[in-house]
């Protein structure tokens, strides 16, 4: 019979603020009157009665200037061009897939869009139309950047670098959008093993480094060798970090889960998830992250 590990109940202590240098966040709830100053403009979550400006969804107030907008605490992605995004293809159509990008409609890959195989540069002919689903079919992730959003919304992606396109071994962890600090590089080698792709929709992909960068692929020959017990260990630990931060609220980066990752390591793999370890590890990796900034 298997061996069940049992916890008593302790006492949480109360979490350190994540804010550093008083620069704590006015939080408003829906129906939370956010100022009676008339001068100011009405943004997204935030509407106007009797000259009042309150709150409809529960998130940060974010100033621009004169316009006033709160931010969701938690919600589904609102892609902006320019972002990283991990997608799910969801379905193959003419001249184009659907992606499944956490957003609330589905994305939509063009096959003019896409980098062809070996990052030939040609235009499409119907011959590639029909070998569509050779490329990328129902079930695969890639990764892709935002090219242009459509008047309802929607997502239109491009892959047209050869660092985007079909990904292949690894792990998919989903978090909160908000959580997912905006970055220059969202691609991260971390000296740990193993490497993360921070996509902006909180979709992020861990797998293990590749050895050598292979160009010629165009992103679309996944390497499907066995993956070393060792390399799958890391990837484990840094999962297990990645929902040890969310849990607690910390903004994910490159930096903060490195640092995650050093805290957990006296800690067995499996024992990351239980909330007394979440809370030691994050709380250590909230004071090297404050040290940081001092």
């Amino acid at each position: 019979m298997a061996a069940i590990s049992m916890r008593l109940p302790v006492a949480r202590k109360a979490a350190a603020p994540s804010a550093a240098r008083g620069a704590e966040k006015h939080l408003v709830a829906p129906g939370d009157t956010i100022t009676t100053d008339t001068g100011y403009m009405r943004g997204h979550g935030t509407y106007v009665e009797e000259e009042k400006l309150i709150a409809s969804v529960a998130g940060a107030v974010e100033r621009v200037n004169k316009l006033v907008c709160v931010k969701a605490l938690k919600s589904r992605y609102n892609g902006e061009v320019g972002d990283i995004v991990v997608g799910r293809i969801t379905e193959v159509q003419q001249k184009r897939w659907k992606v499944e990008t956490n957003s609330r409609l589905d994305s939509v890959l063009l096959l003019s869009s896409m980098n062809l195989p070996g990052g030939e540069l040609r235009r499409r002919s119907a011959e590639d139309e029909l070998a569509m689903r050779d490329y990328l079919q129902e079930g695969d992730l890639i990764s892709a950047e935002v090219q242009s959003i459509f008047s309802d919304g929607a997502v239109s992606l491009h892959t047209r670098s050869l660092k985007y396109g079909k990904l292949g071994q690894g792990v998919l962890v989903q978090v909160p959008p908000s959580l997912v600090k905006r970055q220059k590089t969202h691609f991260h080698d971390l000296p740990c093993g193993a490497s993360v792709i921070l996509g902006n929709n909180g979709f992020i992909w861990i797998y293990p480094t590749a050895e050598q960068k292979d160009e010629e692929a165009g992103g679309f020959t996944t390497n499907l060798e066995p993956v070393p017990l060792s390399d799958r260990e890391v990837i484990s630990r840094l999962r297990n970090c990645i929902v040890a931060l969310v849990t607690q609220k910390l903004m994910l980066f490159d930096t903060s889960i490195l640092y995650c990752y050093e805290a957990s390591l006296p800690h067995q793999i499996k024992d990351i998830l239980k909330p007394e370890v979440m809370e030691e590890i994050v709380l250590e990796t909230r004071q090297r992250l404050l040290d940081l900034e001092g």
